[in-house]
Parts: C-alpha cells; structure tokens; sequence
C-alpha cells in the first residue's frame, strides 16, 4: 500500500496477485477437466459405442440384410468377442500363479478355511435373495420368443441328472490332460442300450451316461492347478524364484496386452450391439426383457456385497469388498 495526494493507493503487486490467482484456478479447472476425461476417457468411449450401437442396429434393420450380410456386420464385434477369449487363459493361469506364489504358505490353511467358510455363507445367502428376486421380478416371463435360431442350426437338450452334474464337477477339477483342458471340458451325455425284452416282446432301453469332452476351457481345472502350482513354486525356495518371476514378468505382458484389447472395446461392441439388434425380431420385448434381468440381477448383486460386508465386520477380519461378476 503506498499514499498519493492523500489518497491510499492499491499497490500493484497485489492486482497482479489477483489476477495471477484467478488465472490459477481457471487453469485448475481446466486440468480437473482434463484429467476426469482421460481418466474415463475409455468409459465415455464403451458408453459411446453402446449408443451408437443401438442406433446402427435401428437404422440398419430397416435395410433387410440376408443372414450372409448379417454376418459381415457382425464381424467387429465378433474379433472383439475372439480376443477377449484369447486373453482369457495366459490372464487367469499367470494371474493365479503369481498370487499364489505370493502367500505365505504357514498361514494359508487358516486363510484358506475362513475364505472358503465365507465364500459358502455368502454364496448361500446370494443364492436364496437371487431364487426371491427370481420369482418376485420374473424376468424370463415372454422371453422365450427371443430363442431364435437365425443360422438354422440344430438344438440339443439334454436333461442331464443332478448327480451328473456334481460328478462332472469334481472332474472338471481334475482335468486328465492339461494341455486338453485349455480348449475342452468334461460334460456327461447319455445312450439308450437295450437292456432286454419284457413280457409282450417290447425291447427295454435303460439310459446310460457316457462321458464326452465338448469345445470349451475347463477353467476350473485350470484354476485349480495353478493355484496349487504356485504354492507349490513358494514351497521350493530359491529353485522356484526364477519360475516365479517368469509368471509374474508374463502377468504383467499379458495385462499390457489386456489394456491394448481394452481401447479396441467401444468399436468391437458398438457392432456387437448393432448385430444383436438387427438379427432380433422384436426390439422391445428384448430391452423389456433385458432390463428386468439387469434389474434383477443388480440388486442380487447388491444385496450380496451389503450382506458380505455386514458378515465380515461381525468377524473384525479385513478382507476386500468382493465384486460379483
């Protein structure tokens, strides 16, 4: 502050204060706004091609594609549907191996029991809000008009025993062959053998289970292995650092690799989507339909993590949030 002509004078070095300070926050502002979008940049983008999608498959609808022509749209979306699918196998077996190798093998029986005792109260409690929601919402009431088999291809049911299913469980957890179990699976299907003649000469047929191996991963066996596997690697010491950091190196090329498929993602399902609304015969009835699944299935979803938290909180341990998928 200086006097002239009796007058106090605003010294200005502090007009430029002001100035340079509002300056600072419109920059500040600026640089929020920046960093949100690149931060979420690749969720605008997804969100984006979700919208475009739909509008794409409106406006292509109305051109009445021969199912040849459907399935030249439909190309993007499915490259995007094969490279996710490729990725899926180097990311959970690595993933696995790499974080198993990483526990302290004297206190994984005891982390192991309450894992497992929580994931089975949580799963049960999950399953019983999900059966509830099931019957309250019906999401599945008027949607069995969009089971349309558009290539012409034949359909298989299979009413397959409950016994079987638990059975073909416990094999699929113990893959025979590892290198098999990356692109097949044990599934049980069954023969009718005649079994002999009753008394009016008809022959009996008795069903048998026969086991087959159909296209698909095993991943439960291949869960399991490297699970296994990499506590077993922890278990050798200084002989299993090397093979450790060589899963751990290929964890963390696959997750490059996972980020580049990532941006890949907006233009693969923006066609995803416009294929599926085009080869739909009734549009509404499929987001009538979708959106009391979503609805369904959210607040199952919900309703898991709320009770998840509550039931750990009561046992003072310190676990995660899990996320349901």
């Amino acid at each position: 502050m200086e006097k002239k002509n009796g007058h106090t004078m605003t010294d200005s070095v502090s007009t430029d204060d002001i100035l340079e300070k509002n300056g600072k926050k419109k920059t500040s502002c600026k640089d929020k706004l920046m960093r949100f979008l690149n931060r979420n940049m690749l969720v605008i983008m997804t969100v984006s091609g979700v919208l475009v999608g739909v509008g794409l498959g409106m406006m292509v609808r109305n051109m009445n594609l021969t199912r040849a022509q459907m399935t030249y749209f439909a190309f993007p979306g499915e490259m995007l549907l094969r490279m996710l699918k490729m990725i899926i196998l180097p990311l959970v077996v690595c993933s696995l191996i790499s974080g198993a190798a990483s526990l302290d093998t004297r206190s994984l029986g005891k982390l192991g029991g309450i894992a497992v005792s929580y994931f089975l109260v949580t799963t049960l409690i999950a399953s019983g809000i999900g059966v509830s929601l099931a019957f309250i919402i019906k999401p599945g009431v008027g949607a069995g008009a969009l089971n349309t088999n558009n290539l012409g291809l034949e359909s298989v049911n299979t009413n397959k025993e409950t016994t079987d299913s638990f059975l073909d469980l416990a094999r699929n957890l113990f893959p025979a062959n590892l290198v098999a179990a990356a692109f097949r699976s044990y599934a049980t299907d069954y023969k009718m053998v005649a079994v002999g003649n009753d008394t009016n000469g008809t022959i009996l047929y008795q069903k048998v289970p026969v086991g087959t191996e159909p296209d698909g991963m095993n991943i439960l066996g291949l869960v399991l292995f490297a699970m296994v596997f990499g506590v077993a690697l922890r278990k050798l010491g200084e002989e299993g650092e090397e093979l450790i950091r060589f899963f751990n190196a290929f964890n963390e090329a696959t997750m490059v690799l996972v980020s580049w498929i990532m941006w890949y993602v907006p233009f693969g399902i923006m066609f995803l989507v416009g294929s599926k609304i085009v080869e739909m015969e009734d549009v509404v009835l499929l987001v009538t339909s979708l959106g009391k699944y979503i609805f369904a299935s959210r607040t199952h979803i919900n309703k898991h993590e709320q009770t998840s938290v509550i039931w750990l909180s009561s046992k003072s341990l310190h676990f995660c949030e899990p996320r349901v998928t």
